[in-house]
């Protein structure tokens, strides 16, 4: 049984156009069961954290750590580089 190149050509993108679908199916269904079983689950009530704790400070190794990176990067010495703040985000 000889069959044609077009018919060979259209299974093939048949068969990917279905299991495709298929992917997109099961993903689906699987989005829905977590959103489902997320709402199911309780959340603990949130721990009111007090507004004025301090911050913590910068330590010496991280700034140490931070100009040895930039050094390195920059291809200089680390006496080259001078960092004159650093701020927590």
């Amino acid at each position: 049984m000889d069959y044609s190149n077009l018919f060979v050509c259209l299974m093939g993108i048949g068969t990917v156009f279905v299991g495709l679908v298929c992917i997109i199916l099961l993903v689906t269904l699987m989005s829905y069961v977590c959103r489902k079983s997320d709402a199911k689950s309780v959340a603990p009530a949130p721990v009111a954290v007090p507004t004025d704790a301090p911050k913590p400070a910068i330590r010496p190794e991280l700034i140490a750590a931070v100009s040895a990176a930039i050094a390195e990067d920059m291809g200089t010495d680390i006496s080259a580089i001078r960092i004159i703040s650093m701020k927590q985000i």
